[in-house]
C-alpha cells in the first residue's frame, strides 16, 4: 500500500477490516482478542483504564471522562463505537483520532499477530477475529505506544464478552440499562445487567448511574460484592443537585464524592446528558481519589472541562435556516430521552422528522416515542444493509402517525429534502427537522451535510 496516499491507503485498510465479521455479530469468546494481546506483549496491561458500559449514554459519558481527563493534564486514549462517519472517530489520543497515515501504520503493526491468531482458528475451524476486535487490538497498541496515561474505553455490546474486556479498569462506569441487543445480551434486563456486569474487576471502584430496574442494580451490587469492588450510586453518593436551561446547554449543580461542583456549564441539551454529567465527574473524582477526605477537584479544571465537552450526533444542530438536528437515538429509552430533550431545550413551531431505523430494533417502541414531538415523518433508510425496508417502516410509521403525517423517499438526500419542504410548508419562522433512528443513518447525515468536527 506504500504507493497510495493517506486517504487510499486508509480506504484500503478499511475495506481489509470491514470484510471480518461485522461488529453486530457478536462471537461470546475472549480468546481471540486475549491470544492477540499476548503475542503483541500484553499493552492493555500498561494502561491505568476507566471502563464503561450500559445501554444509553455510553459514548457521551465517555467524551465527558476523557475531556475531564485531560483537562486535568493527563495523556488520554479514547476508544469509542460505533463511529458515525470515519472510522478513526474510534481511536483517539488526546482527544483527537488518529492521523490517517497513524491508523494505518496501527494496523500494519498489529496485522501480523492477527494473522497467526486467525491462522490457529482456521486450523481448529474456528471464525477469524471480527472487524470490532482487530480495532479494539488496534486501540490498545495505539495507547500503549503513545503513550496514554489513561485509556477511557467505551464497551462495544455487553461487556463479559466484549473484546474491550480485557482491560482491567480501575473505574467501571455503567449508565442506565434497557433492553437492547436482546439476541446477543438476553431477552429481559437481569441477562443484560448480568452481561454489563462483566466488567466490574477486583477492586474497582464501580460508578452507577440510576437505574429503572432494581433487578439490574441488584445484580450489578452483587457483582461488586463478588470480586471485592467499591460501588458510588447516583442518588445516593453523588447526583445532579440542580440544573436549568441554558443557551447552548443546561447549568448544573452536581453533587460528586469530594464536594458539590456549581454553575457548571454543559453544552448538551437534556436530563440524560446531566446524569452522564454526574457520572463522568464521579468516575473521574475516583480515578484522581478525590473524595470525602481528600476533596473536591479544582472546580475552575472543572468548568473548563465541560464547557469543552462536544457528543456529535447528541442532539447536534449541523445545519440552520431551518434547523437541523441529528440524534443517534435507536431504541425506546434513547427516543424517549430525545423526545423529552427536545420539548425541554427546543421551541419549534413545526418539527418534521427523517427517520431510519435498523430492521433488528424495537421500531414501535422508537416511532411511538417520537409521534408526539413530529408533526410529519419521513421514513428514509441508511446505507447499512441491517437498515429496515422503507416500506416496511413506513406501513409501521401510519399506524402510529396516521397516514397524511408520514412520506416516503428511498434516498436520504432525498428525504432530507423533503422534510425540509414540509417544515417549512406554513412559512412559519423557526421549523425544524429532526434526523434519527440509528447510528448509521445520524453518520450518513453528517456526511451529506459536510459537518466539520473532530476528525482530523
Amino acid at each position: 500500500m506504500s504507493e497510495l496516499d493517506p486517504a487510499d491507503r486508509l480506504a484500503a485498510v478499511y475495506r481489509e477490516i470491514l470484510a471480518r465479521a461485522p461488529e453486530h455479530d457478536l462471537v461470546p469468546s475472549l480468546d481471540r482478542i486475549r491470544a492477540v494481546m499476548d503475542l503483541l506483549g500484553e499493552p492493555q496491561r500498561s494502561l491505568r483504564a476507566v471502563h464503561l458500559t450500559g445501554t444509553n449514554g455510553k459514548t457521551s459519558t465517555t467524551r465527558i471522562v476523557e475531556r475531564l481527563l485531560r483537562e486535568h493534564g493527563l495523556r488520554t486514549g479514547r476508544f469509542v463505537s460505533p463511529h458515525l462517519s470515519d472510522v478513526r472517530e474510534r481511536i483517539a489520543l488526546d482527544g483527537e483520532p488518529l492521523s490517517p497515515g497513524r491508523f494505518v501504520e496501527v494496523y500494519d503493526e498489529v496485522t501480523p499477530y492477527l494473522d497467526l491468531v486467525d491462522g490457529r482458528s482456521e486450523e481448529r475451524a474456528e471464525p477469524r477475529l471480527t472487524f470490532f476486535e482487530v480495532l479494539v487490538a488496534m486501540a490498545y497498541a495505539a495507547f500503549a505506544d503513545a503513550p496514554a496515561e489513561v485509556a477511557v474505553v467505551e464497551v462495544g455490546m455487553g461487556g463479559s464478552w466484549d473484546a474491550t474486556n480485557v482491560i482491567d479498569a480501575e473505574v467501571a462506569v455503567i449508565t442506565p440499562i434497557a433492553l437492547d441487543h436482546q439476541h446477543f445480551l438476553g431477552a429481559d434486563l437481569a441477562s443484560i445487567a448480568t452481561e454489563k456486569a462483566g466488567i466490574v474487576k477486583p477492586g474497582a471502584i464501580v460508578v452507577l448511574a440510576q437505574q429503572e430496574s432494581i433487578e439490574a442494580a441488584e445484580i450489578i451490587l452483587r457483582r461488586a460484592a463478588e470480586v471485592g469492588a467499591t460501588v458510588v450510586r447516583e442518588g445516593l453518593e453523588f447526583g445532579v443537585v440542580a440544573r436549568e436551561v441554558a443557551v447552548g446547554g443546561q447549568l448544573l449543580t452536581l453533587q460528586g464524592l469530594g464536594g458539590i461542583y456549581e454553575n457548571v456549564f454543559l453544552p448538551l441539551h437534556g436530563i440524560h446528558q446531566a446524569h452522564n454529567a454526574a457520572c463522568a465527574l464521579v468516575a473521574v473524582e475516583a480515578f484522581l481519589g478525590a473524595g470525602p477526605q481528600t476533596g473536591r477537584l479544582e472546580p475552575d479544571v472543572v468548568h473548563a472541562a465541560f464547557a469543552g465537552v462536544d457528543s456529535p450526533g447528541r442532539l447536534e444542530i449541523v445545519r440552520r435556516s431551518p434547523t437541523i438536528l441529528v440524534d443517534a437515538a435507536h431504541n425506546p429509552a434513547g427516543a424517549q430521552a430525545l423526545a423529552d430533550s427536545l420539548e425541554e431545550a427546543f421551541t419549534f413551531p413545526r418539527l418534521v422528522g427523517v427517520v431510519g431505523v435498523m430492521a433488528d430494533k424495537d421500531v414501535v417502541g422508537i416511532l411511538d416515542a417520537l409521534q408526539p414531538v413530529l408533526d410529519e415523518v419521513v421514513v428514509t433508510r441508511s446505507s447499512s444493509p441491517r437498515a429496515m425496508a422503507v416500506e416496511d417502516l413506513a406501513e409501521i410509521a401510519r399506524e402510529i402517525f396516521g397516514e397524511d403525517r408520514v412520506h416516503v423517499a428511498d434516498r436520504l438526500d432525498d428525504a432530507l429534502d423533503l422534510a425540509v419542504t414540509r417544515a417549512e410548508v406554513d412559512l412559519e419562522p423557526g421549523a425544524g427537522v429532526l434526523v434519527t433512528g440509528s447510528i448509521p443513518l445520524a453518520g450518513e447525515v453528517r456526511t451529506l451535510l459536510r459537518v466539520e468536527d473532530d476528525r482530523r
